[in-house]
């Protein structure tokens, strides 16, 4: 059965650092496309990073750009994301997804992906 479950979550001041990880099992992680998704009260999921491409290539969104690093662990079958100098505007729920397809290149978007986590909520407050 596949599972993805997120974690490291929590409040943060702005200015500070968070690291989450993502738990997977039920599949081969090796070449499967991976990313991070966010989704704030009454907004659109959207991609924050993700590693995708038959080469591993990896994205960012410009908003989180030089901010947040994407990493994957195909021993341990986790997902890192690395967010450092956070800000107020990245207070999501925040998800963890994959899709196993071997594709030269998937597009860092929800509906490309479909195994997903339930999401772990990041506040960023003073």
């Amino acid at each position: 059965q596949v599972q993805l479950e997120e974690s490291g979550g929590g409040l943060v001041q702005p200015g500070g650092s968070l690291r989450l990880s993502c738990a997977t099992s039920g599949f081969t992680l090796d070449y499967a496309g991976v990313g991070w998704f966010r989704q704030a009260p009454g907004k659109e999921r959207e991609g924050i990073s993700c590693i995708t491409g038959s080469y591993g290539a990896t994205v960012y969104a410009d908003s989180v750009k030089g901010r947040f690093t994407i990493s994957k662990d195909n021993a341990k079958n986790t997902i890192s994301l690395h967010m450092d100098s956070l800000r107020p505007e990245d207070t999501a729920v925040y998800y963890c997804a994959a899709d196993p397809t071997e594709i030269l290149f998937r597009e860092c978007v929800p509906h490309e992906y479909g195994y997903w986590g339930q999401g772990t909520q990041v506040t960023v407050s003073s």
